[in-house]
């Protein structure tokens, strides 16, 4: 072998061990290696990452571009909004849903309130709003006709009682079956009492709290069962020469589903924000909550108000 030709041949074989992309022999590039077991692992776990959604407010779908409309009750208590005016921001689901319309990019403005009864926003149906907040508990029953946002707030139901109602020194569920109860329609407040008390006298429904508590007054109810935080605004408020007797009990959902009681009124529950069903405003929605929730904002605003001091003591099933 003459030396040039020696010496090309030796470039040649140092280019070759130095790896990199070679050429083919029609001029393209070679072929990567074929991936490992790790490369394989990396790109499951990037599959597996939870994709950020576009959910910037010109790509939303609005029912009416630009504004975030909101529906509530008529009227709205504390102390879930205060004043009956959810425009202020005041109340735990007035001042969640403008940190939530900030938290979308809506600016203060951008919201629109509207009022509904609760029992007609659970009906099936297209609504006229992007959601409703108004403690909507989620149910199996419900999810059927419409759509929630993930849960915003575990609530537990309370029994309400004056001083000298014959439940006021009620220590079990079972102290209260002889007991004239009532709640509100539609609620799982009046679930609760129909499904897993289930008193000997048909439970006595109202249209809305305001007529409850008016019962309540004329004498006609021994006592009446709220959410929790309605039953400390009610005590402190509204009745103010009842109080709280008790929390009443969750039960299991397997003893609930044995005992016909659902789950909303035996199990753990949780209020969420309604929309109608295939809503693809949701995802969004729910994105923005988590957002909320891993800042701390949805704590703080449970502590400003709901957070109450005292115990309360809780029924024996």
């Amino acid at each position: 072998m003459r030396p040039w030709i020696a010496l090309a041949f030796g470039l040649m074989m140092l280019l070759t061990a130095c790896g990199g992309a070679a050429e083919t022999s029609d001029g393209g590039a070679a072929s990567e290696e074929a991936p490992t077991a790790a490369d394989d692992t990396i790109a499951s776990e990037a599959a597996s990452e939870p994709t950020e959604l576009a959910c910037d407010v010109d790509s939303l779908p609005l029912k009416t571009e630009g504004t975030l409309t909101v529906a509530t009750g008529e009227p709205v208590f504390e102390p879930w909004m205060v004043d009956d005016d959810p425009t202020n921001g005041e109340g735990f689901e007035s001042a969640l849903v403008y940190a939530l319309a900030e938290q979308l990019g809506f600016a203060e403005g951008d919201v629109e309130w509207v009022r509904t009864g609760f029992d007609e926003a659970i009906a099936p149906g297209t609504k006229d709003y992007d959601f409703n907040i108004q403690q909507y508990s989620i149910t199996p029953e419900r999810d059927e006709v419409v759509d929630f946002s993930d849960g915003y707030y575990e609530v537990e139901q309370a029994l309400v009682a004056a001083e000298d109602s014959s439940v006021a020194d009620a220590t079990s569920v079972a102290d209260l079956q002889s007991a004239r109860l009532g709640a509100a329609i539609g609620t799982t407040s009046l679930d609760y009492i129909e499904q897993v008390i289930q008193p000997e006298a048909q439970a006595q429904v109202f249209d809305d709290n305001a007529a409850a508590k008016a019962a309540f007054d004329a004498g006609q109810v021994d006592g009446l069962v709220f959410d929790l935080p309605t039953a400390y605004y009610i005590t402190a408020v509204e009745i103010p020469d009842a109080s709280i007797v008790g929390v009443l009990p969750r039960e299991d959902t397997t003893a609930a589903s044995e005992s016909g009681a659902s789950e909303a009124a035996g199990g753990a529950e949780e209020l969420g924000m309604l929309f109608e069903e295939g809503s693809e405003l949701v995802p969004c929605v729910n994105q923005a909550l988590a957002a909320l929730r891993d800042d701390g904002t949805l704590d703080a605003l449970e502590e400003e108000w709901l957070s109450r001091s005292g115990d309360i003591p809780t029924l024996t099933p």
